[in-house]
């Protein structure tokens, strides 16, 4: 095999393709540190899975993954040791078993007995352990273990959540004081994360209409976004409209926050217009398809030559530009009306989408990423032209990367510029967007990514 992990090396072959198939995806990305959207996938088709046995795949293999905090404490104390002394082959078993009977509607002498023929094919040594952990876990339901192993809530509330809903601890206390210190709220905002989302599309504008697009796929149209549809089941890589560049993948949250920057009011000219980070292409796809409706032109700038790759192929047909170079070094200054800084981040607020990234993510990660988040909105205020606009997104909710970086780029900047009322530009009616004048969404309030919105004015 090959990134997907160790195939069975002992025992009896394991004839349940799905499970087998899920165990192959966490070993992927637990040892090699691969991305689950990507491996599983790959690893599906290999194993000629189709219909409900990919869908369980599916479902174990990202179940398994959000879950997997409070899965790794319940292992332990029923193990009787932590959880990195237990072998990676096995490891990855028992999470895989541990959710089926925690999770799942698996009848628990089935998640025990297909967890343990698995075991017994990737590490027959831990045959019987695997057997012993799983009828201990098997003899208490999920609310008992979590009283066991969570921290109270009374004496440790973060730690508490962290461990009940299955996120680090640093990532919990940075969603409660984006969310104003209020931990009920905070703990809406973590299942949120744990739920499984939906995928979204972009119908492009100009390009299909969002209703026929929503009627040719199955889907329903978004709640918030004009081109958004909401794609509840297959795969949207499968479209024909998604093939021929009539629509794409991309969150309502980030159709919404690309969609304010174009519709802020403007005084003067509107024809140069520039995505500063455009990799992969989703932003640069709406824009473009936008600037072609309005007279404008797009240039897109991505430093990565695989990404800048991507956005070429996104903006198509389409008026735009496409520069493979640094956007912090972008000219010339003062030349662009609108400008999108869709700033690179911790992905915080995509969590739900890609839930192993929870887990790698460190607070180290912050600083040199705040930085690099500083110079392109910098960038930015050097491109735009007096009265122009930017609009700073980013996606995490952490206010180092939102508030505070926009406050001090502003404090340090050259140029004389001022936060405008984003709220107005969002559809009318949305809730939960705050006192403004920057956005914060949130999957639990709008069921889209947690993006941020600052849209900016450079003095004339």
């Amino acid at each position: 095999m090959g990134r997907g992990g160790r195939g069975p090396r002992a025992g009896r072959p394991v004839e349940d393709q799905a499970r087998l198939t899920a165990w192959r995806a966490l070993l992927a990305v637990h040892r090699d540190d691969a991305y689950a959207n990507l491996i599983l996938p790959h690893l599906i088709r290999e194993a000629g899975l189709t219909g409900r046995d990919a869908a369980f795949a599916t479902e174990l293999t990202y179940g398994t993954l959000r879950h997997r905090g409070s899965l790794d404490a319940i292992i332990e104390r029923a193990a009787g040791r932590e959880i990195m002394r237990i072998d990676p082959p096995s490891r990855d078993a028992l999470r895989l078993g541990a959710y089926q009977l925690l999770h799942t509607r698996v009848p628990a002498h089935a998640a025990v007995a297909s967890t343990v023929d698995l075991v017994r094919s990737v590490a027959p040594g831990a045959t019987g352990f695997a057997n012993a952990v799983l009828r201990r876990i098997g003899e208490k339901d999920l609310d008992t273990w979590l009283e066991l192993v969570a921290p109270s809530e009374g004496e440790d509330p973060v730690g508490h959540l962290a461990v009940a809903y299955n996120h680090p601890e640093w990532i919990v206390r940075a969603f409660r004081d984006a969310l104003g210190g209020d931990l009920e709220e905070t703990r809406r905002a973590l299942i949120a994360d744990n739920e499984r989302p939906e995928v979204h599309l972009c119908a492009r504008p100009g390009l299909v209409d969002p209703a026929d697009l929503a009627d040719a796929v199955g889907g329903t149209p978004s709640a918030f976004s004009p081109y958004g549809v909401y794609l509840t089941e297959g795969a949207p890589g499968d479209l024909p409209q998604i093939q021929d560049g009539r629509a794409h993948v991309q969150d309502e949250g980030s159709q919404l926050v690309a969609l304010a920057l174009v519709d802020a009011p403007l005084d003067g000219s509107d024809e140069h217009w520039l995505d500063l980070c455009a990799g992969p292409g989703g932003k640069a796809g709406l824009l473009a398809a936008l600037a072609a409706q309005r007279g404008a032109h797009v240039t897109a700038v991505e430093v990565a030559e695989q990404r800048a790759n991507m956005v070429a192929n996104a903006v198509r047909g389409l008026p735009a530009t496409v520069l493979c170079e640094d956007g912090r070094e972008i000219g010339p200054d003062g030349h662009f009306d609108r400008v999108l800084v869709d700033a690179p981040c911790s992905g915080l607020g995509s969590l739900r989408r890609r839930p192993e990234s929870r887990w790698r993510k460190q607070p180290s990660d912050l600083p040199p990423m705040t930085k690099l988040q500083r110079e392109l909105l910098a960038a930015a205020l050097r491109a735009v032209r007096p009265g122009g606009l930017v609009a700073y997104v980013t996606c995490s909710p952490h206010l180092v990367e939102t508030q505070m970086s926009v406050r001090e780029t502003l404090r340090r900047s050259d140029f004389s510029a001022e936060l405008i009322d984003a709220r107005p530009m969002l559809p009318a009616g949305m809730p939960g967007l705050g006192e403004g004048p920057t956005v914060q969404l949130w999957p639990h309030r709008h069921g889209t990514d947690a993006m941020f919105l600052a849209i900016i004015r450079r003095a004339q």
